[in-house]
């Protein structure tokens, strides 16, 4: 740190040691959390959070091989593939055969598939801008920096603000990714 840095002290009667952080962390992620179950109940019992997942994953992706969606989800990819049905049922992504090799199929999002993505995210974000402009000014200067601070430690990069082509969570880039049919 800077010699000319000042470090804000806590205010009074406010802990600041890893555990009371944590419990504050905790909290904040206990209210995201519900703000995104509220967004994602808007569109009803269209898709679960584990399909919203994978929609975002294919939203940020673009055409993507099941083996590899199955490992950005975390999942093997026999429930991958269970999850790509129902979404393919629901008509809210579609597989396609690579040019290059037929023996490879990619899926990708319709467009019913973007629009949804897009609708929970909309939702999501006016719901946290709602919360952040009931913060005084200063208090937003202060989560931001902390945020940042919070993400940095994580290895999470930052995003730029007032991106207009951000991602659906918050990421750099086209939204809707690639397009699948070129």
């Amino acid at each position: 740190m800077p010699e000319n840095a000042s470090v804000a002290e806590p205010p009074d009667g406010i802990d600041v040691d890893v555990d009371a952080v944590t419990g504050a962390v905790l909290t904040a992620s206990r209210l995201l959390v519900a703000i995104s179950a509220r967004s994602l109940a808007a569109v009803g019992d269209r898709v679960t959070l584990p399909q919203f997942r994978m929609l975002v994953v294919l939203s940020a992706r673009g055409p993507t091989r099941l083996v590899t969606l199955a490992e950005a989800l975390g999942v093997a990819p026999s429930t991958a593939m269970r999850m790509v049905d129902r979404l393919i049922a629901a008509g809210l992504a579609e597989r396609q055969a690579n040019p290059g090799n037929r023996r490879e199929t990619s899926l990708y999002l319709t467009d019913a598939g973007l629009r949804t993505v897009r609708e929970v995210t909309d939702r999501r974000r006016a719901e946290i801008a709602g919360v952040v402009a009931r913060l005084e000014p200063a208090r937003r200067a202060d989560l931001v920096a902390a945020l940042h601070a919070f993400n940095e430690a994580g290895g999470e990069p930052l995003v730029p603000t007032g991106a207009a082509d951000t991602h659906p969570l918050g990421w750099g880039g086209d939204p809707a990714g690639p397009s699948p049919r070129g």
